[in-house]
């Protein structure tokens, strides 16, 4: 990684549809954060168990399996900026339902459920949408960077939104999402705001082909197939989001406040380790540099899954976001410069329903495995496991091993 090249040192934040469009992934991020944790919280307290903590992550994976090729096709060909304004009124639909249901007093397992899943199809087609906006209002000689600021401003929201959840849920869920409801209505209003300098096409009728050029496209390249997979198997085996409150609760004792501490520790290192990409260029060593990401992903998660002290285990989930920002950027770089803009939707829709899918199935199988062997056990086996993975793309996949800049050379 070198600093980037002086003619590329703008600032971004005062490029106004940058700028406008990094309050908008705040914004989202943080209200989904904030719904989510009050949404864990609620399910353990009503029915104290793993395995139930972990059916949310297979509700979420519901809308991105069968969306997987209609995402990529609405990112492509209709107002991209219209696509995530319906996701955010989405999620403060399901935010309004759980205000109604925490006020009027009519909460359960059930309507949670529901509104995962309105909320879940939601951040589907918001999350590959929001990736292909820097394509299309920033210069490629700056691309890698607005992608780290975007990142970063979406680890901001990851920080903010779990400590914010947890003070919140101090005063009573029916706050929790009232705040909620406001933060998706501005994310809204804010992503309207954008002027895309090359939109994307509109009202294409969906075909076979145009469904599937996403994972053609991906399937042919060894070096994007490669860090798409390698992300893929890491958050499969590694996750620990869906057991945090039984770590906090049971394990910690930290109670709803250090739970919202735990949640947001990874953002904590990403957010560090995101200002460091913003302003570096990676021009060496890409394929490595995200193999050793999620090498040391894996080995932190397991000294995690021992852990009984708070800090050490909200230290080595920093060090897990740190490695996965890493992992983020690279990916997302090699991803998109190699990428035309007219089908990056499609690919972005793909990559995200690989890596999204993954952590939803990765939530609903580390609930499984607690509920057999217990929290502790069932992240250590996941962090080695991903460990494990990483050292074996090196000899799956060698052109991503030794691919060297995100941006192709000409």
């Amino acid at each position: 990684m070198t600093t980037a090249p002086a003619e590329a040192q703008i600032s971004l934040l005062r490029h106004k549809q940058f700028a406008l469009y990094w309050l908008t992934r705040i914004i989202s991020t943080g209200g989904y954060q904030v719904i989510s944790v009050a949404i864990q919280w609620e399910v353990y307290q009503l029915t104290g168990s793993a395995l139930l903590l972990g059916v949310i992550g297979g509700i979420l994976w519901i809308p991105v399996i069968i969306g997987t090729f209609v995402i990529g096709h609405v990112a492509d060909h209709y107002d991209r900026r219209a696509v995530i304004r319906i996701c955010q009124i989405a999620k403060a639909l399901g935010a309004a339902i759980l205000l109604a249901a925490a006020y009027f007093g009519f909460m359960s397992v059930g309507v949670i459920y529901a509104v995962v899943l309105i909320v879940g199809t939601g951040r589907a087609f918001e999350g590959p949408t929001l990736h292909t906006i820097p394509a299309s209002i920033m210069p490629q000689e700056v691309l890698s960077r607005a992608i780290a600021a975007g990142s970063t401003a979406q680890q901001m929201g990851q920080v903010g939104g779990p400590f914010l959840g947890g003070l919140l849920l101090l005063w009573g869920a029916n706050f929790v999402y009232a705040v909620c409801l406001v933060l998706f209505l501005l994310g809204a209003v804010f992503i309207s705001l954008v002027e895309i300098k090359r939109p994307a096409k509109l009202k294409k009728t969906i075909t076979l082909e145009s469904a599937f050029a996403g994972i053609t496209y991906i399937w042919n390249r060894p070096i994007i197939f490669g860090a798409v997979m390698l992300d893929l198997a890491a958050v499969l085996l590694g996750g620990v989001t869906a057991l945090l409150p039984i770590f906090a609760q049971d394990i910690l004792h930290a109670g709803p406040f250090g739970f919202g501490m735990l949640r947001a520790s990874p953002a904590i290192g990403a957010i560090l380790m995101g200002i460091v990409l913003a302003n570096v260029q990676i021009d060496r060593h890409a394929g490595r540099i995200m193999v050793g990401a999620v090498v040391v992903y894996g080995l932190a998660t397991a000294i995690f899954g021992f852990s009984t002290w708070i800090w050490l285990s909200m230290f080595m989930l920093a060090i897990t976001g740190a490695a996965d920002s890493v992992s983020v950027v690279v990916r997302h770089s090699l991803v998109q410069t190699r990428t035309p803009n007219e089908m990056l939707g499609r690919v972005m829709a793909v990559n995200s329903t690989f890596t999204g899918t993954t952590s939803n199935l990765g939530q609903l199988e580390s609930g499984a495995v607690a509920a057999l062997l217990g929290a502790g056990p069932a992240v250590v086996l996941g962090g080695i496991g991903a460990t494990i993975c990483a050292l074996a793309w090196i000899k799956l996949f060698p052109d991503f091993w030794r691919v060297q800049s995100v941006i192709p050379e000409k």
